[in-house]
């Protein structure tokens, strides 16, 4: 079983370094490398990041695989949402796992970490984006019982692409 810890505001370092890698590897190959670091440096700044792990409507974990700082996963719901969902839904914003520890189930298990939350905080129904060309990530998702609700544009630098907007439904 992996080990899975909030996130503080005293792991804003760590945050940052595998907020970049983690995008960088599986989205490098596709967008050309101006559109990729503007991004990261937008999206994983130290200031936005320290925000969104104050945010009270947001939350980050990181998970451990044999002591080794695998991944994380940011959760939000209210305000906190990237697309208005309604007060019923909790979003999985993003789920990050380093190439190494996929495979290993720790996907599954930060799922069930928003999942858990979701259901703390009252919420019946999970939702989350993925990039259409994101084969293994929608594959992944759909076997966990998602379906695909509805579709948005996420702008990665100067092109738009289209994520296929994911549901689950917990009551």
């Amino acid at each position: 079983m992996a080990k899975i810890k909030e996130v503080t505001t005293a792991d804003i370092a760590d945050l940052q370094d595998i907020s970049r890698r983690t995008f960088a590897k599986t989205f490098a190959d596709d967008n050309s490398a101006a559109d990729l670091n503007e991004y990261l440096d937008t999206a994983y700044a130290t200031d936005k990041l320290l925000a969104e792990v104050e945010n009270p409507n947001s939350q980050f974990y990181f998970v451990f695989h044999e002591d080794n700082l695998a991944g994380y996963l940011k959760l939000n719901w209210g305000s906190a949402q990237s697309e208005e969902q309604g007060d019923g839904s909790l979003e999985v914003e993003r789920i990050y796992l380093l190439a190494a520890f996929q495979r290993l189930g720790l996907g599954r298990q930060l799922l069930d970490q928003a999942f858990d939350q979701a259901n703390a905080l009252g919420k019946g129904r999970v939702w989350l984006g993925v990039w259409e060309h994101n084969q293994n990530a929608l594959a992944f998702y759909q076997k966990i019982g998602f379906t695909p609700f509805s579709d948005h544009v996420f702008q990665l630098g100067t092109d738009a692409q289209r994520d296929i907007l994911m549901e689950k439904v917990l009551i």
